[in-house]
């Protein structure tokens, strides 16, 4: 089965094309990631999955349902996590999760309940009444995939969850999601700058550049496709990536948004 599926995307940004025609689908209980440089339409295909953003052209189904004609399904199914901080960090971690479950309207005889779960599974259970601000980088990451799972969403959509953090935090969420997997065989659709991340995450990955999937298939089979088996997954998005990279507007305005996300977390 497959859990997302998209078809001939294009989000055009008034003259910009953003997302130019791009195609892809990913299996049910899968970790799929989606890789490109600043400004590759990676965060408009996601924000298009998760009804944030109208598509100008093509579809995209989650679960089998299609975004736009049954949007209502498709929150009912996603959790989303931002690249951008969305726990306040003024409340607690409990009184964030609290705060979401009412936002994703869980029944109030289930919210607690739901959210002590979602604070366990994200191993913050010892640290749930602590303000957020007190929180580490790679803890605010978990709180806040912690608050997406009270969905109880079949698939898990990242943006860049990793972003900022040093390689402990990073390993300690991904083990974290490691976890959430097998216990509820969620499937997770991800974007990371992080060669080393989707290597060893991912199962598959499709290269974005200029709004275009220039390869898809498992880190494996890139490398092997570029005559390159024994090198790195890194070599195939340099390879394959490079040509199309400018510095534009849109991209230092996207390096700035990075960097503030970066310092937020450390």
């Amino acid at each position: 089965m497959r859990a997302v599926v998209v078809e001939d995307l294009v989000v055009r940004y008034g003259d910009v094309v953003a997302v130019d025609g791009t195609s892809f689908s990913v299996g049910a209980g899968q970790v799929y990631g989606l890789l490109g440089p600043n400004g590759a339409g990676k965060t408009s295909v996601l924000r298009v999955l998760t009804t944030l953003l109208r598509a100008s052209s093509g579809k995209a189904w989650v679960m089998g349902h299609e975004v736009t004609a049954d949007a209502a399904a498709v929150r009912r199914l996603i959790g989303y996590v931002p690249q951008s901080l969305s726990a306040d960090g003024a409340l607690t971690g409990r009184q964030n999760a609290l705060l979401f479950a009412r936002l994703y309207a869980a029944p109030r005889a289930e919210r607690r309940e739901r959210v002590e779960q979602a604070l366990a599974r994200m191993g913050l259970e010892g640290d749930a009444d602590r303000p957020a601000q007190t929180y580490s980088g790679g803890m605010v990451r978990r709180l806040e995939i912690a608050c997406a799972l009270l969905a109880s969403p079949r698939v898990l959509i990242l943006d860049e969850p990793t972003v900022g953090l040093d390689p402990v935090a990073r390993r300690d969420v991904w083990r974290h999601l490691g976890r959430l997997r097998e216990d509820t065989g969620a499937t997770v659709l991800v974007t990371t700058h992080s060669m080393e991340e989707a290597e060893e995450q991912c199962q598959r990955v499709a290269v974005l550049s200029n709004g275009r999937i220039r390869a898809e298939g498992s880190p494996a089979e890139l490398r092997l496709a570029l005559g390159r088996p024994g090198g790195t997954l890194e070599d195939v998005f340099v390879a394959l990536t490079e040509s199309d990279r400018r510095a534009t507007k849109g991209d230092m305005r996207e390096v700035g948004r990075r960097r503030r996300t970066a310092r937020r977390l450390g």
